[in-house]
């Protein structure tokens, strides 16, 4: 069981009473410490498998402590029911003492859509403004509270402030009512319930801290405010509590972690044994002391010093090129240097600041045929906004595509729901159109209610209006156009979340790529080509991803691009944390140069292309960091590294909205709305994608069975008959709603 394990990886084993701190390094085993240690525990019978409270993030973290434990004490570990995930644990402990919150042991616990689902009925019965006051910023705000451990009335007047102009208490109570009618929860009051037990009900309390003899914790620098009020309620009478964490890594406060809980383990547990784990079984010399000269920058850490027993290696290299496209341009060479000396792919990573960052790269890795896969998130252009984006311009490039026609028809939401769809497939089958045409004609009838019409008028005079600047406007200029009259960037404004932000990125993103291209057809056609270009799963392939998500993974080979002032450390994350979310920007870094075993490649760019236009971008600030002496430096740039090592400094953040959304436009019905179908369908301008079908095709044909004077029957308005007619539109005398205009396809002679 200690066979294997270093000095202080045995100390921390073994010292099995008192409070510990397992100050763990990147790279130093601190899995195999803490599946070590608790296995001891079971092994030398200081506790039952059953006393033992052991908590990870994940569960993919918990299934694989629990498989090794399992090879160290055999089937003993089938009797270990409190290992698992924070919220799996504190969901059990819930089901046994759910009366105590008036909630049945039989609750159901709610997903983000359900969840997003009952906010917006919640809005909707007090009668306010859902596109100003999103569902989904209010289920950020609600998720931010209970992370904090904090109940409705617990509120200050600042987080109140929050929503709706003082309204956020308000509606964190209506929500949390409506969950307990409901005999719900959703994952955040997993945990908050039970602290709110734990704290109100002193015999619980006891119960559980006389349960568990030893509490372990996994990966403490990521836990957040409620969670480690859980952990100190039970674990503060026996006080054997350990946890394993480095402060150094701690990179998910935008989710509500907060470092100081790890940084004040040992105020919390006086007497506390701190146990630094520093020796590296990964990374080369030069990698891990360029990762540590960084990381000393930042303040608020306990310290320590990774070391490793490898010899040799290559220096961190640090590239310079002259912009965005040279830099994929270099390390797909690079890339495609390292496959021909043997270097397998799937042992190679790019890692990211940010996701729109990753466009360029798969471009360019198309270009030259290299495989590659994104990991825990979509390809650029499968990516949800990028997709209705793309759905848009399809629509104005050929009026006949259905599927992108539905796919955005009410995204954003316009209020146009299933019935209107339904209305506008069925006239399209009946009349063989597509959706486009069918929406014009219906729109110019009484078949839908008024606010339904004029919404769907005022959409599609938008697309006739656009498809005529396509004549006029380049591909990128129409992009941010739509996105920006179409309401789309605006709902994401709205949602004031960092998702959002990131989706508003990815869409500035969109808009740049298509300014290498002359029209909307050549992009469109680019991006077919694309999509289709995907290898098959049992190649080996290039990994792409976020430093986020790289977090507790290792690759031989890593490249980190877009090391620039803005892009990283982020400027948007600098304006709205400050000083600490500068030294949490620096811990990712830090996590960034760990991953990599053997080579670590940072590359920054002297001029990026945001929305358009060139920006001169200076190095990050972090590349000065870097102790020169495990450094290798190469560039063209004018200056040398001495120049960028000191012309640092802080500037305006680079990620501007993508455009700012426009009044609304009041739409009135009036004559000409054939001639808007007939511009719809226009072949113009010719490298626009020609639709299927001619507009003379598509000219209204009248119903032979019905004319002036026939009696006829319609589901929604009933038995009426005709007055007039023109084309396929009629106008009915209705026995009980009075003279209507609708289209013949939808009536029946009665």
């Amino acid at each position: 069981m200690l066979c294997g394990l270093n000095p202080p990886q045995r100390e921390a084993v073994l010292t099995t009473e008192g409070p510990v701190l397992m100050l763990a390094g990147a790279g130093t085993g601190k899995t195999a410490a803490l599946t070590a240690r608790l296995a001891h525990l079971v092994r030398s019978r200081l506790a039952w498998p059953s006393e033992i409270l052991c908590v990870t993030f994940t569960n993919k973290a918990a299934r694989e402590m629990r498989e090794r434990v399992g090879h160290l004490i055999g089937p003993a570990v089938e009797g270990m029911p409190w290992l698992g995930t924070f919220h799996s644990i504190a969901a059990r402990m819930l089901r046994k003492h759910a009366e105590l919150l008036g909630l049945q042991s039989n609750y159901t616990i709610i997903d983000t859509d359900d969840q997003l689902r009952l906010l917006k009925q919640l809005i909707q019965a007090n009668d306010l403004d859902e596109k100003r006051w999103p569902a989904r910023q209010l289920a950020g705000l609600i998720d931010r509270w209970k992370n904090r451990g904090i109940n409705p009335d617990q509120l200050d007047a600042v987080e109140n402030e929050a929503y709706a102009n003082g309204r956020g208490q308000q509606f964190y109570k209506l929500y949390q009512e409506r969950l307990k009618a409901l005999n719900a929860c959703d994952f955040g009051d997993l945990l908050l319930h039970m602290v709110n037990i734990l704290r109100d009900h002193r015999d619980v309390l006891e119960q559980y801290q006389q349960r568990f003899k030893y509490v372990m914790v996994d990966e403490y620098q990521d836990t957040n405010q409620v969670q480690y009020l859980w952990l100190r309620l039970i674990a503060q009478v026996r006080r054997n509590i350990c946890v394993v964490g480095d402060d150094d890594q701690s990179i998910y406060s935008w989710r509500g972690a907060e470092v100081a809980n790890i940084l004040r383990f040992e105020k919390d547990f006086p007497g506390s044994k701190v146990i630094r784990l520093e020796q590296n079984y990964r990374s080369t010399p030069d990698i891990l002391a360029a990762a540590s000269g960084l990381i000393c920058a930042n303040s608020e850490r306990l310290g320590k010093t990774l070391w490793t027993e490898q010899d040799g290696g290559d220096r961190v290299r640090v590239i310079g090129v002259w912009d965005g496209p040279e830099e994929a341009r270099r390390i797909g060479e690079e890339i495609e240097r390292l496959e021909r000396e043997g270097a397998p792919l799937d042992r190679i990573a790019i890692l990211v600041r940010a996701q729109f960052q990753t466009r360029e790269l798969e471009d360019r890795f198309i270009t030259i045929g290299l495989n590659y896969k994104i990991i825990g998130g979509f390809r650029f252009y499968e990516r949800a906004e990028i997709r209705d984006a793309m759905a848009y311009l399809r629509v104005i490039a050929q009026p006949s595509d259905d599927l992108a026609f539905e796919r955005i028809y009410n995204t954003p939401k316009r209020g146009l729901g299933d019935k209107t769809l339904e209305k506008l497939h069925r006239h399209a089958r009946a009349r063989g159109v597509p959706l486009a045409l069918a929406a014009i004609e219906i729109a110019d009838t009484d078949e839908l209610p008024a606010r339904a019409r004029n919404t769907l008028l005022s959409l599609m005079r938008d697309f006739a209006r656009w498809r005529d600047l396509a004549k006029s406007l380049s591909p990128a200029e129409l992009a941010r156009t739509l996105l920006d009259e179409s309401g789309y960037t605006a709902a994401l404004q709205a949602e004031k979340t960092a998702e959002a932000s990131g989706r508003l990125e990815n869409l500035a993103e969109l808009a740049r790529a298509m300014e290498e291209y002359e029209t909307l057809g050549d992009f469109l056609e680019h991006v077919s080509l694309v999509m289709d270009n995907d290898a098959a799963d049992d190649v080996e392939k290039v990994t792409i991803m976020t430093i986020h998500a790289a977090k507790g993974l290792e690759f031989d080979n890593v490249f980190l691009p877009g090391w620039e002032e803005g892009v990283f450390p982020s400027q948007r994350a600098m304006d709205e944390g400050g000083l600490a979310s500068l030294e949490e920007e620096r811990r990712l870094a830090y996590v960034a140069i760990t991953r990599a075993r053997r080579r670590c490649t940072i590359l920054h760019a002297a001029n990026r292309r945001i929305y358009g236009q060139w920006t001169s971008s200076i190095p990050s600030r972090f590349i000065a960091e870097l102790p020169e002496a495990h450094v290798e430096q190469e560039t063209t740039l004018t200056g040398g590294a001495s120049l960028w090592r000191a012309q640092w400094s802080e500037h305006s953040d680079p990620f501007a909205d993508v455009a700012r959304a426009q009044p609304s436009r009041t739409v009135t019905r009036g004559p000409g709305w054939q001639r808007a179908a007939a511009q719809m369908y226009d072949p113009t301008p010719k490298r626009l994608a020609e639709p299927s079908r001619s507009a003379a095709s598509f000219a209204a044909k009248p119903r032979g069975d019905v004319g002036i004077g026939v009696r006829v029957f319609h589901d929604k308005f009933g038995y009426g008959t005709v007055a007039a007619q023109e084309g396929n539109k009629l106008e009915i005398d209705f026995e009980t709603g009075g003279r209507k205009r609708v289209i013949d396809s939808f009536v029946k002679l009665a």
